[in-house]
């Protein structure tokens, strides 16, 4: 993937020079100073670190203030002293032959204590070996350093909490009443008072986006053009995708904050690595690095093992005993957080996103079952549960049998088993629709590859799809595993990436006024990183229109991506409207414009060809509307079906059609913004029946204003 496109590296105004935005002060632009007290002011004026800045403010608002948000972390330290001196407790404090009997003479009690199987403290401390002290000395100064980190925290959240009250006039306990976008409107109103960023006299949403997630916008970008060594080819297992909360920890480390990072601080790329000159040399050092920090990870793999399997043990242990079926369920793979998730998308849009994914994924995932495994699996909780059941009734009838060594041990690995066994075991009742299920899942998570279109009943589908949403089991495995593969990862996967990191950051990096280096993709340019397939429909508002559906005009706006520089499956476009959705106020540069009013018209167009195909019940709207226009792929295809969707709803609930024709029992009638990522609801060809949705974990996780505007999809 190396490429040396980049000869020169030059700033970036922010949206180009029609917005007369690059060298106006605000006196100049004719912007009212309202003057505040010359103490308040100063206090917010020039904050040198907006990124961390702005970063804490997003997590004080997504965590409930600051009492919240402080007690979390402390509570932390001290599980953290809980797992050390409770597993110190239990391998040298404890003596196992008096709680298990296997001394009959240990104690001249008829009945056995805890207490009497617990070793006094002194024979406690002579028990402790070398390798245990060794333990103990690590973890007190891991625990003194997040100590540290804590009190520092605890002063930055404090002046956080200074901002929130007096800047933006918010207390903590109106935090869950409002919007993440009503909090960013409030930003912009105090720069414009109190210049927090003196480089710019205004402050976009972009703007605040791109100092939330640069590093995270970097990473997004990074996987979706396969550049980060996520997958890998093992003898009996083939091709599986390997990404935990430890592997993500050193690429992080490593690309963006570490003291090794091409990073010369939160916002600045380091002026080497815009240089082509510079590139083999930077490749050699950043391959340097990483085997240094691969072999650290060698070294201190054994205690990371230790402390993942001990935290393992006590976080799911109780879970599995109460709910043995847990480790069945699915979840969302760190992999497909990355895969699925939009430039400039912050965690809550996320999850909301995935959270309403979820479902159907899960439907789609339950319909594949191995004939081999059902048949396996009905017969092993056949004999499990007739023993499980043998012993509860005898439990029942004389609760002495309880007292039987090894029966209550028994019990609870029968009834963990039979949960288990029940994982595998289809539902009778399950109706087989597997297009229908991922057209759904589709219409929540955006990105799918094209090749799935059609291949949703098969194998291979399943699959590669179970690598963005596996198994909770699988998850914790990964986790525990994570400590011994990392560092084979780094040392012999990601050092032969340094080249192509290299010319990633010098290709994919541009100076933005006022903001700092940003990744190009993050910029959401669909002329610079835009999909063709995407741009084939696209016209410019001051052309002519289309004559009839299928009379694209070529000539409005192409793109001049090509492979290496275009974003994979439309991830620019589908971002863009995304964004354009959530932050309706934003006001994009013209090529943004042009494109998300031609997506508009074509997707009314469409919705309205489906609309009236949906009355005579000839065909099945939502897979008419995924098959519309393959030629914009299959992101379009889904806000075009998440469109009709909700229209239909709208008109069943007022009675202006039959609700059955071409409805599926999984949508809801408030589904349609839901699907297109907005907090607001979204307008559409039948405006007023749509009821509002459901903000799911309060307001503050909400999408986008919370009140209607007119800007969305279809209407402007």
């Amino acid at each position: 993937m190396s490429a040396t496109l980049e000869r020169s590296y030059q700033p970036l105004q922010p949206y180009g020079p029609e917005l007369g935005e690059a060298d106006e002060t605000p006196q100049d632009s004719g912007v009212m100073i309202h003057v505040v007290p010359e103490n308040s002011r100063a206090r917010w004026n020039h904050v040198e670190d907006l990124d961390s800045f702005f970063t804490r403010m997003y997590h004080y608002h997504q965590k409930h203030g600051f009492t919240c948000m402080i007690l979390q972390e402390i509570l932390e330290l001290l599980q953290f002293i809980f797992v050390v001196m409770f597993s110190t407790f239990l391998l040298h404090c404890v003596d196992y032959s008096v709680l298990f009997r296997d001394n009959v003479n240990a104690t001249a009690h008829q009945k056995i204590s805890l207490s009497d199987a617990v070793l006094p403290t002194s024979e406690c401390i002579a028990n402790l070996g070398a390798l245990t002290w060794v333990c103990i000395l690590v973890a007190v100064i891991f625990w003194a350093l997040r100590a540290i980190k804590v009190i520092y925290h605890l002063f930055q959240f404090w002046d956080i909490k200074q901002f929130f009250n007096t800047a933006l006039k918010i207390n903590d306990s109106d935090l869950d009443n409002l919007t993440w976008h009503e909090i960013q409107r409030r930003v912009r109103e105090v720069q414009l008072e109190q210049q927090m960023c003196i480089h710019k006299s205004d402050l976009t949403e972009l703007d605040i986006y791109h100092r939330i997630l640069r590093f995270k916008n970097y990473m997004v970008a990074m996987v979706n053009k396969s550049l980060l060594p996520v997958r890998l080819h093992l003898p009996l297992l083939g091709e599986i995708v390997f990404l935990t909360r430890g592997l993500k920890y050193n690429i992080e480390l490593l690309l963006f904050w570490g003291p090794w990072a091409p990073f010369e601080n939160n916002w600045h790329l380091k002026e080497d690595y815009k240089k082509v000159s510079r590139r083999k040399d930077l490749a050699e050092l950043l391959s340097k690095h990483i085997l240094w920090v691969g072999i650290a990870n060698f070294v201190l793999c054994p205690l990371i093992l230790l402390w993942q399997i001990l935290y393992s043990f006590f976080n799911y242990a109780e879970v599995i005993k109460r709910e043995p079926g847990s480790l069945g369920s699915r979840c969302w793979s760190l992999y497909g957080r990355l895969y699925l998730r939009h430039f400039n998308e912050l965690d809550h849009e996320l999850n909301a996103r995935l959270n309403r994914a979820y479902r159907p994924a899960s439907k789609y995932m339950n319909i594949f079952t191995s004939p081999l495994m059902t048949i396996i699996a009905q017969n092993v909780a056949f004999v499990a549960g007739a023993c499980l059941a043998v012993l509860l009734i005898l439990s029942v009838y004389d609760e002495d049998v309880i007292t039987v060594e090894h029966v209550l041990t028994a019990i609870t690995v029968l009834g963990a088993v039979v949960a288990g066994s029940r994982v595998f075991i289809p539902d009778e009742n399950l109706v087989w629709c597997p297009e229908k299920l991922l057209t759904a899942v589709l219409a929540h998570a955006h990105y799918l590859p094209d090749s799935y279109r059609g291949q949703a009943h098969t194998n291979r589908v399943r699959e590669e799809f179970s690598q963005l949403f596996h198994y909770k089991a699988v998850y914790l495995l990964e986790e525990l595993l994570s400590p011994v593969v990392t560092p084979f990862i780094l040392c012999f996967h990601l050092r032969s990436k340094s080249l192509d990191i290299v010319d990633f950051y010098r290709n994919f990096t541009v100076e933005v006024v006022g903001v700092g280096d940003v990744c190009s993709f993050a910029q959401m340019d669909v002329r610079r990183h835009g999909n063709p397939a995407w741009q084939t429909s696209v016209t410019s508002p001051v052309k002519p229109q289309p004559s009839g559906p299928g009379d694209a005009i070529k000539a409005g706006m192409h793109t001049v991506a090509n492979q290496y520089t275009q974003a994979e499956d439309g991830k620019t476009e589908l971002s863009l409207v995304h964004f354009t959705l959530t932050n309706p106020e934003w006001q994009p540069p013209t090529d943004a414009e042009d494109f998300v009013t031609a997506l508009r018209t074509q997707a009314r167009r469409d919705a309205n060809q489906l609309l009236s195909t949906a009355g005579v019940g000839a065909v099945n709207p939502l897979y008419s509307s995924l098959h519309s226009v393959s030629s914009l792929g299959a992101g379009f295809s889904s806000l075009v079906a998440s469109i009709f969707r909700g229209n239909t709803a709208a008109m069943a609930a007022g009675g202006l059609m039959d609700s059955s024709v071409g409805m599926m029992p999984l949508f809801s009638a408030g589904a349609v913004q839901s699907n297109l990522g907005s907090g607001e609801r979204a307008p559409g060809l039948c405006e007023p029946m749509v009821p509002a949705p459901t903000v799911r974990g309060g307001l503050s996780r909400a999408e986008g204003p919370i009140h209607s505007s007119e800007r969305g999809l279809l209407y402007r």
